[in-house]
């Protein structure tokens, strides 16, 4: 059996379940940044800090290489879609959307590119045809954001 065919155990669930906390803490303190700067400075900075952050766990952890073969060039990009995705999520956390409407459809949007990448087999990943499910979890997600966003509140 393939590692990603095993089932997931509880410690994956909880590890993803914080990394989505810390992503929306992550928009707030990035989002807040451009309240009192630029899109361009709520980017930089928080790259800033998150090399240095890096560099600091490399040092103490001193981690091996997984693979001795380079890895292709175009992951290297990750650093540029990051960028952008803190400058938009900023952008989008200083407006009506707010934190949950941005992580939200940041979601949604997530999903809609998960399903075309594994469809397309893109970055090397297998191919694979969404099912149903894939589809009515879209749709759920989709509409969980669109009530949030304009049914969530009552100011």
């Amino acid at each position: 059996m393939s590692q990603s065919a095993q089932p997931p155990h509880m410690i994956h669930f909880a590890a993803a379940f914080g990394a989505g906390g810390l992503l929306s803490l992550m928009v707030l303190f990035n989002g807040t940044l451009a309240a009192y700067g630029s899109l361009f400075f709520a980017s930089w900075v928080p790259h800033l800090t998150g090399t240095v952050a890096a560099l600091v766990c490399l040092a103490i952890m001193r981690p091996k290489r997984a693979k001795a073969a380079r890895p292709p060039l175009w992951v290297y990009l990750g650093g540029v879609s990051g960028a952008v995705t803190v400058m938009l999520t900023s952008a989008t956390l200083n407006s009506a959307l707010a934190l949950s409407g941005t992580i939200a459809l940041g979601l949604a949007g997530q999903m809609v590119f998960s399903l075309f990448a594994d469809t397309r087999g893109l970055f090397g990943l297998p191919q694979r045809t969404p099912t149903a499910r894939d589809y009515v979890s879209l749709a759920l997600i989709t509409a969980g954001s669109l009530i949030l966003i304009f049914f969530g509140s009552a100011t």
